[in-house]
């Protein structure tokens, strides 16, 4: 069984995602491997330096994230430069990944905000969204040291919970604690067990 968990940046999609693994799947993080993609590929960075400047590498040649981000969220234009540089090598590997992860294990977990964006909801057995209150959200990640205006340029770049609501079999609001959102992960296991879910663990 494929299971896609999807969310907006600070809904906590990510934790979710590790704890549906300690069930004995197999998680695959589709922001790791576009870290992945662009660090260890030079004309990647080359084409995003010369796109989005030269300040977004350090003295080093290495990316700077937080500063690609600022300006490739700032707008829609600046989004889609990003995604058409990233996006085919991402989904090549992502693809590559779930197939071998299949190969040897009965659960797998992708890990990706823009699962929907690419169609990858109807290629996972089940979508599972995560989604948390804007003021939660804004908490979350001011502590991580976003300002206001780079949360909400984030969140307005990526679907509304309410647009990946239409593509989810299940939803879990996340605005209280870790031990919260165990259990319900917890629930929806025991959900995908009765639809023929079966645990490693």
């Amino acid at each position: 069984m494929i299971i896609g968990i999807v969310g907006q940046i600070g809904s906590g999609k990510s934790e979710a995602a590790k704890i549906f693994a300690k069930y004995g799947g197999h998680l695959i993080s589709a922001d790791r491997i576009g870290k992945e993609v662009v660090e260890n590929n030079p004309a990647i960075l080359r084409k995003l330096a010369a796109i989005f400047g030269g300040q977004i590498l350090t003295k080093g040649g290495r990316l700077r994230r937080r500063k690609l981000g600022e300006i490739a969220f700032a707008s829609k234009e600046n989004k889609v430069k990003l995604n058409k540089i990233i996006h085919p090598h991402l989904l090549k590997e992502l693809a590559r990944q779930v197939r071998l992860a299949t190969k040897s294990c009965n659960f797998v977990i992708i890990d990706a905000a823009l699962l929907i964006d690419w169609g990858w909801d109807k290629r996972v057995d089940y979508t599972i969204l995560i989604k948390s209150t804007a003021n939660v959200v804004e908490q979350r990640l001011q502590k991580r040291g976003l300002s206001i205006r780079e949360i909400r340029d984030r969140r307005e770049s990526q679907l509304s919970p309410n647009d990946m609501k239409r593509s989810a079999d299940f939803i879990i609001l996340n605005n209280n604690s870790l031990e919260s959102l165990e259990l319900s992960v917890a629930k929806i296991i025991k959900k995908l067990c009765r639809k023929g879910l079966t645990l490693a663990i």
